[in-house]
């Protein structure tokens, strides 16, 4: 199994739970390449991370965070994948609030169902999303909901460290072994 990172508005730093993952298990997770981390254009993001999935030969699951959330949300719609079996959406974005210019190019947000399981963990304190537009977009999407609390923007400046907690949620999205029953034909 692997894991795709698809941050948000300027990466994810060294302190941010994405990176921490990273450093931890570097056999498991790489992270998509942006051109442009301040400055994000959809159409852009969505050839990085087309990118980096059309290097996959195993089965993965994308972690988004932020504009990544919307970013996978805007990639799923218009590409698909063998590989990509499911995503953890980490405080998605109100696209719609938000004053950044250059989250307009991701406007509007699809809001259709994912053709792959997933989870959204939102906090009740987030400055960049509601958590009822989380529950919304989580309802939209066919997500899994989770509520983590108040934890801010579920970031660096949050201080979870390598949150456990987040490698809980992305263990209930690994597929279950299916038996083998093929010495019965």
């Amino acid at each position: 199994m692997k894991y795709l990172n698809v941050p948000g508005l300027n990466n994810s730093g060294e302190d941010h739970w994405q990176t921490k993952w990273e450093s931890r298990f570097p056999e498991k997770f790489e992270r998509v390449n942006q051109l442009n981390w301040a400055t994000p254009k959809k159409d852009d993001w969505l050839i990085g991370i087309n990118n980096s999935i059309g290097k996959l030969s195993s089965p993965t699951i994308l972690v988004g965070h932020s504009l990544g959330c919307i970013s996978i949300i805007h990639w799923a719609k218009e590409q698909f994948s063998q590989w990509i079996i499911g995503a953890l959406l980490v405080a998605p974005v109100d696209i719609e609030r938000s004053k950044q210019d250059c989250f307009q190019t991701f406007s509007p947000v699809p809001l259709t169902k994912l053709p792959f399981p997933s989870i959204v963990v939102a906090s009740m304190n987030d400055q960049y999303a509601s958590i009822e537009k989380a529950a919304k977009y989580a309802a939209y999407w066919g997500s899994r909901f989770i509520c983590v609390g108040e934890k801010g923007h579920i970031n660096a400046q949050s201080n979870l460290e390598d949150w456990r907690e987040g490698l809980s949620f992305l263990q209930m999205l690994v597929p279950e072994p299916q038996p083998d029953y093929s010495f019965l034909v």
